[in-house]
């Protein structure tokens, strides 16, 4: 048998490689494209990829034959080629099918890897087999071509699903390398085959009855075609690649869109120019209460009953200038379908294409509850939120309004409630807003048949603006009807308070051409009220000014006073009838003024306890009172008490003990001989007043009760409160003589005290007379002019203390 050899063509050879590559770049294209294709599409791409893919291996296949040249003409089976590229095709839509999955198990690789291989093999050995000439294998090359077709495919087909996402970083590159080294393995596994083959002439020469080729000529026009064809495949591709991620960038944003009308918590309305409704979104169902049919399919004109009435045909104006170009913002209303009205803030958005307005955007956001609790932050900041009534910022408006009207006369009333600030400081302040709602209920009532503004300006001070319509006279029957209706009792905490009202009236323009002297001047005549005990009304005068102003001048003064030692304290005896002796002093405050003389303690409290003052002005009176008795008691006594009055803010100052016991120390007197005097106003509410006196008394402090009757206090704080003496007032005294009732209501709180183990002393006793009815009840403690003034210390040491060792020593 007599072998053939031959050459090979390096050219060609070069070819055939380029092809290699060229098809293994175009596999790897195709991948990605087919993996993201749908349905038919997909199809159609896999067949597009396997006969690009089988054609492209199969051209390097020939192209590597053709550059095989045998040293005798060698003819071709025509079928039999073209069996092998039916077979290479096949295999290479198994392949594509296999990598462009989701998925890639091991599995599946090894199995679509066997299958390519095979598929190669077997293209290669039919193609071969279509030369006409004896061939024989080499068992040894021919096993190696087949395991290399193997360890091709599998690495083809790892790399085909690895990089089929060419936009990945670096994609292009990575698949160009990847191209050249697959290209590589299916050369290798094509020249390691052609290398297994030993050609013989006997049956060349039996088997030359196919198509002769022209080898160079054929090579050429093959490679060239086919890397046209996959050049242009790479190309078309390239194209679909663009129109798809095109595509797939408009459906991403056509999601993110529908996600976003969707899920906005805003009603969105699509219309079109002829007012049909294209579009809605869930919100715009919940903001209506409609169901879809209601808007599916209908023109706006069909949703426009639901709008609210009044809000009806502006909101129709607005939409119809949107559709004219121009963007709208406003707040309308409208019906939920359940028939509660709903604020919404609209936004109305043209859609424009072209130039062209075609449609519109209604986005609608419910804001009732924003637009609530605005109105409420409005009402708020022209009303008071515990009464509801107008407040100072809305009754300064609407007297400036009320001036610049130019309406004429007209009154302003300044009302303060008397004793507000005991309820407030003793009950708390739950009760003294309590009470302020009922005295503002009160004064509502009042007013009902008058064209009266009132508004509550803080605390419990209330203002009225009187129309200019209503006289002094009318102005001053308002004031008595107020006045009556504040003094009827309170029930709070279960018991009976008892307030009073002062109430200062201007009137414009005589008392003042703007507000601000207007209410400065009605306050003005409000201080005189309460100055004159209280409980009525007074209209500005012209006398009113110089005494605010002279008390304006005693408050600065006071505080020198203090500073300048201008405070001396007097003494006032008090005197057991039966033997004449001393039993104790009554510390009383006076103040020596450098040009007005000595200043009654009835001016100046009262402005200490309107000022604040009556703290520094207390803690002085108690020191120097304790400090006086402690000298007298080092002096020799006698060893009585020192009784000083405790204002009610004193009272209800915290830790009252422990300050009383830290001034106590400091003079060194001891608590037995210290008296405070307290009225019954401090004892509103028992279960705080019990308890501080509880810790006075424990403490060895005694406790007078003064000017027990006068108030209107229940008679039970007689016996749940720690009292150790009471004091008659000297009101009951003064008459004593000529007026029956008080004869018997002295008898009677004498009887009582008695009865509860109480002492009992009366102040105020100026005649013999007065002593006498006392004595004769039993009443032997006595404190007043009869006996003695307050004398300074001196002269309460000279007359009383002095005579008394004196006598003590004789005996």
């Amino acid at each position: 048998m007599h072998h053939v050899h031959g050459s090979y063509d390096m050219l060609l050879v070069l070819f055939s490689y380029v092809v290699a590559v060229v098809a293994s770049y175009t596999v790897l294209d195709l991948v990605g494209r087919i993996s993201t294709a749908k349905g038919i599409h997909r199809w159609g791409w896999l067949w597009f990829g396997a006969v690009a893919m089988g054609l492209g291996v199969w051209s390097m296949h020939f192209v590597g034959m053709l550059a095989f040249s045998l040293s005798v003409s060698v003819a071709y089976n025509l079928l039999t080629v073209i069996l092998s590229v039916v077979v290479v095709i096949a295999a290479s839509f198994v392949a594509l099918y296999v990598v462009g999955r989701g998925r890639l198990s091991v599995a599946q690789l090894l199995s679509g890897g066997l299958l390519l291989a095979a598929g190669i093999s077997a293209m290669h050995y039919i193609g071969m087999s279509a030369m006409q000439i004896g061939i024989a294998y080499d068992p040894v090359l021919f096993a190696c071509s087949i395991l290399i077709a193997i360890v091709a495919s599998v690495a083809a087909l790892w790399l085909a699903f690895y990089l089929r996402q060419g936009n990945a970083h670096g994609g292009l590159w990575k698949k160009l390398g990847s191209s050249l080294i697959m290209g590589a393995a299916v050369v290798g596994m094509h020249y390691t085959g052609m290398r297994a083959a030993r050609f013989h002439m006997a049956e060349a020469m039996d088997g030359a009855n196919g198509m002769m080729l022209d080898q160079k000529f054929l090579a050429y026009i093959i490679a060239g075609g086919t890397l046209l064809t996959l050049g242009l495949s790479i190309f078309g591709i390239y194209i679909s690649n663009r129109f798809s991620r095109k595509d797939s960038e408009i459906r991403q944003s056509e999601k993110w869109y529908r996600s976003l009308f969707e899920n906005n918590q805003d009603a969105i309305i699509s219309i079109d120019s002829q007012y049909r409704i294209i579009g809605f979104n869930p919100a715009a169902i919940r903001l209506t209460g409609l169901s879809g049919d209601a808007f599916r399919n209908r023109t706006i004109e069909g949703i426009l009953p639901f709008v609210a009435a009044e809000e009806r045909e502006r909101t129709r104006d607005m939409f119809l200038k949107s559709l004219g170009g121009e963007m709208q913002n406003y707040e309308t209303a409208i019906v939920h379908r359940e028939g509660r009205r709903i604020d919404v803030s609209v936004v109305n958005v043209p859609v424009e294409q072209d130039g062209q307005v075609v449609g519109s955007y209604i986005i609608a956001k419910d804001v009732t509850e924003e637009k609530g609790s605005k109105e409420k932050i409005q009402y708020l900041a022209f009303h008071d939120e515990l009464t509801g009534m107008p407040n100072r910022r809305m009754f300064n408006q609407a007297l400036a309004e009320l001036i610049r009207s130019d309406a004429g006369r007209f009154s302003v009333m300044v009302m303060d409630m008397d004793r507000f600030k005991l309820i407030n400081d003793s009950l708390g302040h739950t009760y003294g807003d309590l009470f302020l709602q009922e005295v503002s209920q009160r004064i509502l009532r009042c007013m009902s048949d008058y064209r009266v503004t009132l508004a509550r300006m803080g605390g419990d001070e209330f203002t009225l603006l009187c129309d200019s319509c209503y006289g002094k006279e009318e102005v001053a029957r308002l004031a008595e009807r107020i006045i009556e209706a504040v003094a009827v009792p309170y029930r709070l905490k279960e018991n009976d308070f008892y307030v009073t009202a002062s109430i200062g009236i201007a009137v414009y323009p005589q008392d003042g051409e703007d507000a601000v002297q207007l209410l400065k001047n009605a306050d003005t005549a409000m201080y005189e009220v309460k100055k004159n005990g209280k409980n009525g009304y007074q209209f500005y005068t012209g006398e009113l000014n110089a005494q605010l102003q002279e008390k304006i001048e005693l408050e600065v003064e006071l505080r020198q006073a203090l500073m300048r030692d201008q405070l001396f304290l007097d003494y006032q005896p008090q005197i057991r009838a039966g033997d004449g002796q001393m039993i104790g002093v009554e510390a009383l405050v006076r103040w020596r003024h450098p040009s007005r003389g000595t200043v009654s303690p009835g001016v100046f409290i009262p402005i200490a306890e309107e000022t604040g003052m009556i703290y520094e002005l207390g803690t002085w009176v108690l020191r120097e009172a304790c400090r006086q008795m402690k000298t007298w008691h080092d002096a020799g006594g006698p060893l009585i008490t020192v009784s000083v009055n405790l204002s009610s803010q004193q009272f209800h100052q915290p830790n009252l003990t422990t300050y009383i016991k830290g001034i106590l120390e400091d003079t060194g007197l001891e608590p037995q001989y210290l008296e405070l005097e307290i009225t019954e106003s401090m004892m509103m509410d028992a279960a705080v007043s019990t308890g501080i006196l509880n810790e006075l008394t424990e403490y060895g402090i005694r406790i007078s009760l003064d000017d027990f009757g006068t108030g209107y206090s229940s008679l039970s704080y007689l016996k749940l409160l720690p009292i150790h003496k009471l004091k008659i007032d000297r009101s009951f005294i003064r008459d004593i003589v000529v007026n029956k009732n008080d004869k018997a209501i002295v008898a009677t709180i004498i009887s009582m005290a008695q009865h509860l183990n109480m002492d009992v002393i009366a102040e105020g006793i100026e005649t013999k007379e007065q002593l006498d009815i006392l004595t004769d009840n039993d009443c032997e403690k006595i404190q007043g002019y009869y006996y003695s003034r307050p004398l300074p210390a001196v002269e309460v040491e000279q007359e009383f203390f002095a005579p008394m060792r004196i006598a003590a020593a004789a005996k």
